[in-house]
């Protein structure tokens, strides 16, 4: 259960803040919705309360763990198959709809090695851009710090 105030993940949408919980009336049945602003682009989302755990609606990480984000980020040991592009992007796109963090991190460390053996498509480049922001968004919050700082940590775990 999450109050007003507080910051939570919508998957693929990213970290956004609750500014209200409303009952609305739909269909004759009366519903809690948490009212959501996504903080990165201003969209507000109604979310069921009863519904929050299903589509994936959490809490942010902590500061303790950080580490292990990034310990994904560095591992080079990753599974990418010779499966066509879009076959990768609909797997991709599953991991990010988990809402993990740690999905997120494999997406973007897979994304960011498979980009330098060959040229990504046009929808695996905006999925490893989304995928980077997200993440971004999240540790910067969770570590307190500015986002450039961490998106240059992230880009040094990377190279």
């Amino acid at each position: 259960m999450f109050k007003v105030g507080d910051l939570a993940v919508y998957p693929a949408h990213g970290v956004g803040k609750i500014e209200a919980i409303e009952t609305k009336t739909i269909g004759g049945d009366s519903q809690d919705f948490y009212i959501m602003r996504i903080l990165e682009n201003d969209m507000k989302i109604m979310i069921p309360v009863q519904n929050a755990d299903m589509v994936g609606l959490r809490p942010l990480i902590n500061s303790e763990d950080v580490p292990k984000v990034y310990e994904i980020l560095q591992s080079r040991e990753i599974s990418v198959n010779s499966a066509t592009w879009n076959r990768r992007y609909r797997e991709y796109m599953e991991k990010i709809k988990t809402g993990s963090i740690y999905e997120l991190a494999e997406v973007l460390r897979d994304l960011t090695v498979l980009q330098e053996d060959k040229e990504l498509s046009f929808g695996e480049r905006k999925m490893l851009e989304t995928a980077r922001a997200l993440l971004i968004t999240e540790v910067a919050i969770a570590k307190g710090v500015e986002e450039d700082h961490i998106s240059q940590e992230i880009d040094a775990i990377l190279q």
